[in-house]
């Protein structure tokens, strides 16, 4: 049998060369989410459409009728696929299955006495969201629960009800029993409908609906799962159910006979099930497409059968290399959310997905928001977080729901980095698999996890490469190698020039990240992570001019009308005019709501709009402002920074130096501007040198400085001595002097893979973030760089007022131990 199965393998690689080239150099595993459609799909689907003329088919011309009888043509076609007979079953098409969900649970709504509602604790949201339709509900947490209510008393009740459940676990691809709709038809003696949520099940397994008896009375699906194209979905509707439906209120263009609007309201209904719920125009040309859709399917795959067979093949596979990778003291890597009745190889228990969590080789969980950045680098597509499963997600995490509502409190959304809390994860990794899967794709999936989270042997934590114990020297040997700016956040640097002394603010160095792009649409603000272009907007300040001025670099230099555009540093009213159609709001930056003024000069959103090919706009978040007036604003500042902790003998990067008051009663506030977490950040040469080292070592190109967006690099005087460098000497700082002013390190910087973008030519790469995964990754984050603030002096003298560096500054380092820190006090004070 695995000879059959690997010889078909072979057949699909070879398919795969033909018909699916968008996955040249890419793993795809998340065909849970949607499969991927073939190359003859849409090239057949392309000449249908230039071939034949489609007309509405609510007309009488001869293209509406052609158009009539195709569809026709296809509701056969589709009950056919799932052996359903059209003399018991109707195919309502909807946009997804979703859309099927709320047509059917709207329609029990409407019942003037209301209606019950059930659900499976493995329900997809869409199918939890009916609840709040429903008059009472009840959320099933076990199968048990389920085949108990089910041998209930079945004595008929005057208030409907209607049971759902998925026929797959979308979350972790238990197959769940099909013949409950059966026995719920036979025991609530007709009392109770079921709907069954195939959408999972029927992207890679068969459906029989060949017996109406058994069936259920309601199934939805999203076609695009099974085919990838196109975005519809469908509604199969057992008959003999139908007349729940005669109750509904809504009616749309295309579903009556006649309407009577004046001095009386009176409407008919026309007598065909489908016809009387499909409001509107179908999506004529998306149905036309499922038509070519099938053919082409079966085609290439012959049945939902073989399909079903190769991904359980595979789905075993997965699951055994993920379950053999084991850290070099013998721990498991991966936690997989298995449930106890499902086999992995049976197609009739279980789906081909995996749902699991990486642990380290302590047995720590690993943040899944690392595994997407590592993924993403290498090309891997995959899902993480709460896969829209809330009920099988908090089962199988141990969450209970006031963990879940305390965790939603500390800020844990659905993909934001912050996916550990109290030491539980908060979701989970799934890989799921498709028609066109192969064992290849299994094997690069677990050599991915094998190469970045086996741990042979426990890492060391810190270099010794500083002692606390150590003074530093009287004559600094460092200094400030370079400064730089980003005047627009996630666009290039601007470079301080040496010898100009650069304002420090206590939101940061002057001028940094005071404006961002906004999406015209979302209002979240834009980053080079999603486009990568940005890097070629380089602006720059002109003190001279008072301007901030942008220009265009690399492939961007023709993209637009004009190469340049220039901003007022100054706050220009006629900029934030109060009759513009763009005035103060809100806008999304890293996750936080911020108060930002948008420019409504035309010119300078396209400008922007037509460099990165989408529609935005230039706003500000001014450091400057009285309080009142069009730069009035309202700061923020990222709590854990404020707040945060490291015991004097703790020598891990990612644990924050406790913040003391520098007197009794004062405290250290740290606001920021349009920067992700700390007002400025600091890295060193020394660092980057042994990065580079340990890079092209394996045969990579070198990082430079710029793609980590440093604000300042400290590097070693030229005279000294060569071998005099520190690398991640920086760990270990607790204060900077530069010049005359002092710096606190609050902690080492998370690094995601934005830092692989070049900045010269916007080329996404694999490095540093590769390297640096795999030598400077701790508690499953990597890090590269300290967060830094300003210690601002409360002075009435020049130098406080006036705070500034420049390129070229000594630089001394302070440690954590009590003498350094009286040291910073009475310079601060003195």
């Amino acid at each position: 049998m695995e000879d059959e199965r690997i010889a078909y393998n072979a057949a699909i690689e070879a398919l795969r060369l033909r018909e699916y080239p968008m996955l040249q150099d890419t793993t795809y595993l998340d065909h849970a989410g949607t499969t991927l459609y073939a190359k003859s799909l849409i090239e057949r689907f392309s000449a249908d459409m230039i071939g034949n003329l489609y007309g509405n088919p609510h007309s009488a011309s001869n293209s509406s009728q052609l158009t009539t009888r195709r569809i026709e043509d296809v509701r056969l076609r589709l009950l056919a696929l799932f052996k359903a007979d059209p003399d018991d079953f109707d195919v309502v098409f909807v946009a997804n299955a979703t859309a099927g969900i709320k047509l059917v649970t709207e329609v029990f709504r409407d019942q003037e006495e209301g209606y019950w509602y059930g659900y499976h604790r493995d329900a997809h949201t869409s199918l939890i969201g009916a609840r709040e339709t429903a008059t009472q509900h009840r959320c099933f947490t076990t199968d048990a629960e389920v085949n108990a209510w089910v041998e209930e008393d079945g004595t008929a009740s005057p208030r409907l009800g209607l049971f759902a459940y998925p026929a797959q676990s979308n979350m972790n691809g238990r197959r769940l029993p099909l013949d409950w709709t059966r026995h719920i038809r036979t025991r609530k003696q007709g009392s109770v409908y079921t709907l069954l949520d195939a959408a999972a099940l029927v992207s890679t397994s068969p459906l029989d609906l060949s017996d109406a008896n058994s069936a259920p009375d309601f199934t939805v699906m999203s076609l695009y799962k099974i085919f990838g194209f196109p975005d519809l979905g469908a509604l199969i509707i057992r008959k003999a159910a139908g007349s729940v439906f005669d109750r509904r209120r809504y009616f749309g263009g295309g579903t009556v006979e006649m309407v009577v609007c004046l001095k009386e309201q009176w409407h008919a209904k026309k007598e065909t099930l489908h016809e009387r719920l499909e409001d509107g125009t179908l999506p004529i040309h998306s149905i036309m497409a499922l038509d070519t859709a099938m053919s082409v399917h079966k085609e290439l795959y012959n049945s939902l059968d073989e399909v079903s067979n190769h991904t359980a093949f595979l789905a075993s596979k997965l699951y055994d290399g993920l379950t053999s990778l084991r850290h070099g003291n013998g721990t498991s890597v991966c936690h997989v959310y298995k449930d106890a009745s499902s086999t992995y190889g049976d197609p009739s228990t279980q789906g081909p997905i995996v749902a699991f969590n990486l642990r380290n080789h302590c047995s720590g969980w690993v943040s899944n928001a690392e595994v997407e950045k590592l993924a993403a680098v290498r090309n891997l597509q995959l899902r993480t977080g709460g896969l829209c499963n809330p009920g099988g997600v908090a089962s199988s995490l141990d969450l209970a729901p006031w963990e879940m509502k305390e965790n939603f409190s500390a800020g844990q959304r659905c993909g934001n980095d912050n996916d550990i809390i109290r030491a539980k994860p908060t979701g989970m990794i799934r890989v799921s698999l498709g028609a066109m899967s192969t064992l290849k794709d299994v094997t690069l999936f677990v050599d991915f996890l094998s190469e970045f989270f086996v741990e042979d042997t426990p890492p060391l934590l810190v270099p010794p490469v500083v002692s606390l114990d150590m003074k530093p020297p009287t004559h600094s040997r460092l200094h400030v190698e370079s400064l730089s700016v980003y005047p627009i956040k996630s666009c290039g640097a601007f470079g301080v020039p040496p010898g100009v002394a650069w304002g420090v603010r206590r939101e940061g160095l002057a001028w940094d990240r005071e404006w961002c792009l906004v999406h015209q649409g979302t209002g979240a603000a834009l980053s080079q992570k999603r486009y990568p272009k940005m890097a070629l907007i380089r602006p720059s300040i002109d003190l001279e001019a008072g301007v901030l001025r942008v220009q265009l670099t690399g492939l961007l230099r023709y993209s637009t009308f004009a190469n340049e555009v220039t901003v007022p540093l100054s706050a220009d009213p006629s900029l934030f005019a109060k009759d513009s159609m763009y005035k103060d709001g809100s806008a999304q930056v890293c996750g936080d709501q911020i108060q930002a003024k948008t420019y409504r000069s035309p010119q300078i959103s396209a400008f922007f709009s037509q460099a990165l090919g989408v529609a935005c706009h230039l706003a500000r978040f001014p450091a400057v402002g009285n309080g009142s007036g069009p730069l009035a604003c309202v700061r923020h500042s990222k709590p854990h920074l404020q707040k945060s902790q490291r015991s004097s003998k703790m020598r891990v990067p990612g644990a924050f130096p406790e913040t003391r008051p520098l007197m009794p009663g004062m405290t250290v506030s740290k606001p920021i501007l349009l920067s992700n977490e700390s007002p400025i950040l600091t890295i060193s040469r020394s660092s980057l040198n042994r990065l580079n080292e340990q890079i092209k070592a394996e045969g990579g190109k070198a990082a430079q400085s710029e793609v980590f967006r440093a604000n300042i690099v400290v590097a070693e005087n030229p005279h000294y001595p060569p071998g005099a460098e520190q690398p991640y000497a920086e760990d270990e700082w607790r204060y900077l002097q530069i010049g005359q002013q002092y710096f606190e390190l609050l902690g080492p910087c998370r690094r995601c893979q934005m830092i692989c973008v070049d900045q010269q030519t916007a080329e996404r790469n694999q490095e540093p973030f590769v390297t640096l995964s795999k030598t400077r990754r701790f508690d499953g984050r990597v890090y590269f760089g300290e967060h830094t603030s300003h210690l601002a002096r409360d002075s009435p003298y020049p130098l406080a007022q006036e705070a500034a560096i420049m390129v070229g500054d000594t630089v001394r380092t302070y440690f954590e131990d009590e003498a350094c820190y009286d040291d910073v006090l009475h310079a601060l004070i003195s």
